[in-house]
């Protein structure tokens, strides 16, 4: 890796990645998973250095008071750790999203117009706490034929750095990939830097605050995906299972509190309300969760505490949950795209009709009908993993894998012909006759 002090490195990294992904997007499928193999073997086989800086990285944490949520991303496991390769191989067994045909059209005879799919060029990744992020996003932009300079948070810096160089030098032992397909800077000067190399990088993926988000968005020329916030809200219908509702909204708050996609707000119909808050009150509390709802919710529930209008507002990525009652879908729904992140929000019900319009009509990348919002995920959608969740609506939406790594271009061959065939008084006609696969 370069000197991060120097302020020429990312200008130099950014070059070396264009560079990179150039050659990336000629490589065979083939040469990529062997690549991928690789970097899961370094990862299985470097167990112990990696959990070494990890620790280091936790003490680090706990000295500068950082947040248990954080913490909880942070911290590694032999589990966790072994998932990491697992995760790598998973991505090589998944088609190569590069090089496909999604539509074929005949202009005019001799004249045939593809549509194929090819890599983005480097991505730029910003992110946090997470170390496992580092073969995530590694991995999915290698498979995708796409270059990428990570950046992580100072409190996993140590578990990053083993990563990048064991990936890295994974990469090179298979003859034709580029190492500089993966680097890594390391300091906030050094991502001011990289937010103007808009000449070589292609897009930027921050995954944060909604701060952070927005600071990289108006600070760069370079196109961004990804999402601010996981303000993720559940709805208990006045038709719902009561035993369905407990357990899915306990899955949602408390299997993983720091996660984007853990619940934060549930909105309960007035009608079932009297009848599921006090026991699901209970069983939450019992799991620690810190509750605060509105006025109607406390006289159901006078242990739960004053919801502040802020409340509605908070992603907690903790245990800490906020409620409130409804009068029914119209108000749930109205509720969910004023104060929602376009993340992920769930309704559990067993009425078809009112399911489909929550479905229709909440504003989010993933909506769920009697299922967890902890089902968000790149994995768990059978891509492989993710780079990010994305809450935009160009390009790529909910949970960014493979797919979200490819852009298209258009390839036309012809055998001579002209526009001024096709232009004035005598001009032939297309035939815009579609020959192949379409989107």
């Amino acid at each position: 890796m370069n000197d991060p002090a120097q302020n020429t490195t990312v200008s130099q990294m950014a070059v070396q990645a264009k560079a990179a992904a150039l050659q990336l997007a000629r490589l065979t499928s083939d040469l990529k998973d062997r690549a991928l193999q690789s970097m899961a073997e370094a990862i299985e086989t470097n167990r112990n250095a990696i959990l070494e800086a990890n620790r280091k990285d936790l003490e680090y944490a706990q000295k500068e008071n950082v947040p248990a949520a954080l913490i909880s991303r942070l911290a590694l496991d032999e589990t966790k750790v072994k998932g990491m390769a697992q995760g790598i191989l998973s991505v090589a067994r998944l088609p190569d999203p590069a090089g496909r045909l999604q539509s074929v059209m005949e202009m005019d005879r001799g004249l045939i117009l593809y549509r194929v799919t090819c890599p983005i060029g480097v991505i730029g990744a910003i992110f946090e706490s997470r170390p496992d992020a580092v073969p995530q996003i590694s991995s999915l932009c290698l498979k995708s034929g796409n270059a990428v300079i990570l950046k992580g948070g100072a409190e996993a810096q140590n578990s990053n750095k083993v990563l990048v160089s064991l990936l890295r030098e994974a990469i090179g032992k298979v003859p034709g990939v580029p190492q500089d397909a993966v680097q890594m800077i390391e300091t906030r000067a050094e991502v001011a830097e990289m937010l103007r190399q808009e000449e070589y990088i292609n897009l930027l993926v921050p995954r944060g605050s909604n701060a952070f988000v927005k600071y990289i968005q108006e600070n760069s020329k370079i196109p961004v995906l990804g999402h601010s916030e996981g303000i993720c809200h559940g709805y208990i219908d006045q038709g719902a299972d009561i035993g369905k509702a407990v357990a899915l909204a306990l899955d949602a708050k408390t299997q993983y509190p720091a996660a984007c996609n853990a619940m934060e707000t549930l909105l309960v119909h007035q009608d079932i309300a009297p009848d599921i808050l006090p026991l699901l009150a209970k069983k939450l509390f019992e799991k620690n969760v810190e509750l605060v709802g509105c006025e109607r919710t406390r006289q159901l529930v006078p242990e739960i505490e004053q919801a502040r209008e802020e409340d509605w507002d908070t992603e907690y990525t903790d245990l800490k949950l906020s409620i409130k009652i409804v009068s029914g879908l119209e108000e749930a729904v109205r509720h969910i795209n004023a104060h929602g992140s376009g993340h992920t929000d769930m309704i559990v019900t067993e009425n078809k009709e009112r399911a489909e319009r929550f479905l229709n009509e909440v504003d989010s990348a993933s909506v769920m009908w009697n299922a967890s919002t902890r089902f968000a995920d790149g994995f768990r959608y059978g891509l492989g993993a993710e780079i990010g969740i994305s809450a935009n609506k160009t390009h790529a939406r909910g949970p960014v894998g493979l797919e979200g790594l490819v852009i298209y271009k258009y390839k036309l061959i012809g055998s001579g012909q002209t526009v001024a065939e096709y232009s004035g008084k005598n001009a032939r006609e297309f035939t815009h006759k579609p020959l192949g696969p379409s989107v």
